[in-house]
């Protein structure tokens, strides 16, 4: 017996012919329970269920507000362990219903009943595939949260919105995600969108999951800001570095820093202009800058801004060491370079990355936050790059 699986949302099976049979699904079944062994044996299923138990235990400690930064990051390190638990334990019981289910429409020889099976075995292929890409990332800060800044390049005001679009772009997929954001600092453009923005994505893993979003994005479009109609291209600078741990000893002597105070900016009547609370740090030996206005007091802009200049210190860190280690080797094959990725609103409508060749039609929904796609590709293309090189895990 052969049947028709369910279609994708528009219409097109999503990874099987147009007919399948109960062997060809049986096979898949097997492939795809191979796969997520291997995915639970990477991500030690085991080790994050005694971690889970031994966070719960330490939260539901009295004492453990006493100690600021441990209860953070315990109470953020907890929800993360039991997602990833559910989200491991869910796939492995619909792999497991998959099976039962499809020895029942081999007894009942019903087709309707192997077609949900066909269906539910290709969206277990799309879920196991997204999980399998948490394996590929396995560098030093990998598992961090992210710190992302925006500058709008070259391309006058359609630069400083399409900065604004970006950052929009990536809030949207977070949020899509579930992922904890916050907003550091914003400097909005005279006429409209955004001159910079930092902020974070409090989840674990984004740092390297976000981090292949680095580099220099392009925009081709009918600019609306010209009023004769005219095709502009804008640019502008995504930079994705590890939040700063305890464990880090990024050491920043007063002595090095320049602090200026003046009063936030953002679009009219918001209460934070009203007093100099926003907070400018400068690294005078490198010339790094960290600010911070998203709150009304200086005194925790100061100290959030402290937090940013020290994952920027971290990252030039490790790009030194990086390129200590690229010296020795010798030249890497592959590089982030220039225009890493374009979007594409005229003549036609396309999004693609440069470095993978990963390309949709669709730049809206790209905008409104749906770059998985680009990130797993980028993802993998960085660790082939690796791999051709000797790079260390």
């Amino acid at each position: 017996m052969r049947v028709r699986p369910a279609a994708a949302p528009g219409g097109r099976p999503d990874a099987y012919p147009l007919t399948v049979t109960p062997q060809e699904l049986s096979d898949s079944l097997r492939t795809l329970d191979g796969t997520l062994r291997n995915i639970e044996t990477v991500l030690d299923l085991d080790r994050l269920r005694k971690e889970k138990a031994e966070l719960e235990a330490a939260a539901s400690a009295p004492d453990l507000w006493d100690d600021q930064a441990k209860a953070q990051k315990v109470t953020s390190r907890l929800p993360y362990a039991q997602a990833e638990i559910n989200r491991l334990e869910g796939l492995r019981r619909r792999l497991d219903d998959a099976g039962v289910l499809l020895e029942l429409s081999e007894a009942e020889e019903d087709p309707s009943v192997l077609a949900e099976v066909a269906g539910e075995v290709s969206a277990l292929g799309k879920a196991i595939e997204e999980l399998e890409i948490r394996t590929l990332l396995s560098g030093e800060y990998d598992s961090r949260e992210a710190l992302v800044s925006i500058r709008s390049g070259a391309g006058g005001v359609d630069a400083a919105d399409f900065a604004e679009m970006l950052m929009r772009m990536y809030l949207r997929w977070a949020e899509r995600h579930g992922y904890p954001t916050d907003v550091y600092d914003t400097s909005y453009a005279e006429e409209a969108g955004l001159k910079s923005a930092t902020f974070a994505v409090k989840a674990p893993y984004a740092f390297g999951t976000l981090s292949v979003e680095s580099g220099t994005h392009r925009l081709v479009r009918i600019s609306p800001f010209d009023n004769q109609g005219r095709r502009q291209t804008s640019f502008a600078a995504v930079e994705v570095v590890p939040v700063v741990e305890q464990t880090d000893h990024i050491e920043i002597p007063e002595d090095e820093l320049r602090i200026d105070v003046y009063r936030a900016s953002g679009p009219g009547g918001q209460g934070v202009n009203t007093t100099d609370s926003a907070v400018r740090i400068t690294h005078l030996p490198t010339g790094l800058v960290a600010s911070c206005q998203n709150e009304r007091s200086q005194l925790q802009n100061k100290a959030t801004a402290m937090v940013v200049l020290a994952a920027k210190l971290l990252a030039l860190k490790q790009a030194e060491e990086q390129a200590k280690m690229d010296a020795i080797r010798g030249d890497v094959a592959g590089s982030w370079g220039d225009q890493m990725r374009s979007y594409v609103l005229h003549p036609y409508q396309m999004v693609k990355d440069l470095r993978t060749q990963h390309e949709v039609g669709n730049p809206a929904a790209v905008f409104d936050g749906d770059i998985d796609g680009f990130i797993e590709a980028g993802i993998r293309w960085r660790k082939q790059g690796q791999m051709g090189t000797g790079s260390p895990e």
